[in-house]
């Protein structure tokens, strides 16, 4: 069985599980990081050397960094579902992957400000940047979604996978944001699919 090493409201984690649930593949998730801790743990760094979440451990394979076990995880199991079998079109969906470390960046202050840090001891600048940056990301993802149903193209895949995990903070941050609506369509699209509703359309926190 799968072990998948993260605390459950951290999104990087959320992309493990939504990959693994969408694939049907059972698995074990043990708390880690935030409240939990262990990352600083020597036994935890021999994993992975950032003390970052997730971890996944495949029997004998260990793997960070969630793109490529979200990637890993498709190609060994979600052949004629997440996995894109032909190269062009498979890197065409891989590009929302690796744009997706930016997302994570721009909208960390906003998220961290607004639901992990008392009102006191916010820094509102920060937070209003971390806003205007991530609206001007999400816009990019409704021009996008435009032209196609989903990010990976005319089917659900690994593209859409990362920046759904953060979709759905953006989306659900008390605060006012920019009209998205492919965004938006995409969105109640993916609130539909019951991984997504199980692992990743939770309470913010």
């Amino acid at each position: 069985m799968l072990k998948i090493w993260g605390r459950a409201n951290s999104a990087n984690v959320k992309k493990v599980l939504w990959a693994a649930e969408e694939l049907g593949l059972p698995y074990e998730r043990i708390d880690a990081g935030g409240a939990f801790g262990i990352v600083g743990t020597p036994e935890y760094r021999a994993m992975n050397p950032m003390g970052q979440v997730p971890v996944l451990q495949d029997g004998d394979l260990t793997l960070f960094e969630s793109n490529v076990i979200v990637r890993y995880l498709a190609a060994r199991h979600g052949a004629g579902a997440l996995w894109i079998a032909e190269p062009a079109d498979r890197a065409l969906a891989e590009i929302w992957m690796d744009w997706n470390h930016v997302v994570g960046g721009a909208i960390r202050d906003a998220l961290v400000g607004l639901l992990r840090t008392p009102p006191e001891k916010r820094d509102p600048a920060a937070i209003a940047r971390s806003i205007g940056e991530t609206a001007r990301l999400a816009a990019i993802a409704d021009a996008a979604l435009a032209t196609r149903p989903w990010l990976s193209g005319a089917h659900f895949g690994v593209g859409d996978i990362p920046f759904g995990s953060y979709a759905h903070v953006w989306l659900n941050l008390p605060i006012e944001r920019p009209d998205h609506p492919h965004l938006a369509d995409w969105y109640a699209r993916l609130l539909r699919r019951p991984a997504y509703a199980k692992v990743v359309a939770t309470p913010l926190s």
